[in-house]
């Protein structure tokens, strides 16, 4: 089977989230990039395009160009599939249109900027039937794999809590300088939506708590931190989660914690036992039992579900990090293109990516309306 052709919007020369999707999409030899839109500036996109060794006829000069070239080529030959890495506020525009023009999206998150513009793509991908990714990364990690699989064979028994904390501490330097906290384009509504903090990274963590328990959260209450008056944007945030059932749980997320680096952790606790994994240690999988050792799971070995070991990569013992994680995202979504899927869960699917819009807009709206308790679907 020839490889899926890829194309790539943002994601230049300067930018760690291009690399790590090249990366990605090189692991399992299922994608060839072919072309796209690296920078705005049209003559940096294409001197980093010619550094990647691509055709300067496929470095276009934005998104009208590279869909009208495109559609004139015969459909063998078409890029088939559109990473989307820009800013936030880009996301909508671009996803709508590459969907519009039948290509197959993959898409950074959070997905939009609104819930409004996420249900717009969804109806959307109803009507056209593309495939489309959104990459809550870690969900690819396949200790979080082993972890969800687990929980769904009843290891740890009937879910009572959950404990997901992300911290971080990247705008502790920036946010108590006013210049620097009225530039980053983070902190400002108009490019990043009404969220920072939780649109950013509580909407990992959000994401990942519904993915791992096969559950879905109802309600939330929210208390968010912005530290200055003329910061619009939450920077720290603690949102209670009601299941529907009777567990209940905290979602914890911080970009000031002071000296954090990517702290995520997730901690799930049934009738029989615990699970906890953390990012920044990501080849272990800890199970908890009453009365019985710690036990250490760690991936590429047999007791593994054919899940996990499906986007393990190395012998045991052997680390695997985020851009594996990303990999097996791309992995998940190449065989679906394909027609090839083999998993649940192979990767985060668009109707994910609209919840997580929800999840922020209700966020918001908890801690502005006096950290009330607000349901997430109406």
């Amino acid at each position: 089977m020839s490889k899926i052709k890829l194309g790539i919007l943002g994601g230049g020369e300067d930018s760690l989230i291009g690399v790590l999707h090249r990366v990605a999409s090189s692991m399992f030899d299922k994608y060839e990039v072919v072309g796209g839109v690296f920078d705005p500036t049209y003559d940096k996109s294409l001197n980093f395009g010619k550094k990647l060794g691509l055709d300067p006829d496929r470095l276009y000069r934005d998104l009208d160009h590279l869909v009208e070239e495109e559609n004139k080529r015969a459909e063998e030959d078409r890029i088939q599939v559109i990473s989307v890495l820009t800013p936030n506020f880009l996301h909508f525009p671009m996803a709508k249109k590459l969907v519009e023009n039948n290509f197959h999206v993959i898409c950074e998150k959070p997905l939009t900027t609104t819930y409004e513009e996420a249900k717009v793509l969804v109806d959307l991908q109803a009507e056209k039937g593309k495939i489309f990714g959104v990459t809550y990364t870690y969900t690819g990690y396949p200790m979080v794999r082993q972890m969800k699989q687990m929980i769904a064979d009843g290891v740890i028994g009937k879910i009572q809590k959950v404990d997901v904390q992300y911290y971080q501490g990247w705008i502790n330097p920036i946010i108590h300088d006013k210049e620097k906290r009225s530039s980053t384009w983070r902190l400002d509504p108009g490019k990043s939506g009404i969220s920072c903090c939780i649109g950013d990274i509580g909407t990992h963590a959000f994401n990942m708590v519904e993915y791992v328990t096969g559950q879905q959260v109802d309600q939330i209450l929210a208390d968010l931190n912005y530290l200055y008056e003329d910061n619009p944007m939450d920077i720290d945030g603690t949102v209670l989660l009601r299941f529907s059932g009777k567990a209940k749980g905290v979602l914890r997320a911080s970009q000031i914690a002071t000296g954090e680096e990517n702290n995520f952790t997730v901690q799930i606790y049934g009738e029989k036992g615990g699970l906890k994994w953390q990012q920044e240690n990501p080849n272990y999988l800890y199970l908890m039992v009453d009365g019985k050792p710690l036990q250490v799971l760690k991936p590429g070995h047999v007791y593994n579900s054919d899940f996990s070991l499906e986007g393990t990569k190395l012998p045991p013992g052997h680390p695997e990090g985020i851009f594996d994680s990303m990999g097996n995202i791309y992995l998940g979504i190449a065989n679906a293109i394909n027609g090839e899927k083999k998993f649940d869960g192979a990767y985060p699917l668009l109707q994910e990516g609209a919840r997580g819009m929800k999840f922020i807009e209700k966020t918001v709206a908890s801690h502005k309306e006096g950290n009330v308790w607000i349901k997430l679907d109406d």
